[in-house]
């Protein structure tokens, strides 16, 4: 799984870096850095929920193939 963000449409909500601290990080203005783009099978949860909650869609993940998942978190 990867990850990707679109600065042009993060407004610095910070709800990936707080969900998920270990994938993402803020930039002095409080947008999104990504620390790291492949994901790691440990994380995929909390990456999953970082995406899903973005209120300005600028994060996205993809497989392998580089088709775009859905940020469905289980209940499990």
């Amino acid at each position: 799984m990867k990850l990707a963000v679109d600065a042009e449409r993060c407004t610095g909500h910070g709800r990936c870096y707080a969900l998920a601290p270990r994938l993402f990080d803020a930039d002095d203005q409080g947008h999104c850095v990504l620390l790291q783009a492949e994901v790691p099978p440990a994380h995929q949860r909390e990456a999953r929920a970082a995406v899903a909650n973005c209120p300005e869609d600028a994060l996205s993940i993809s497989d392998a193939g580089g088709s775009e998942l859905e940020p469905r978190v289980s209940e499990d």
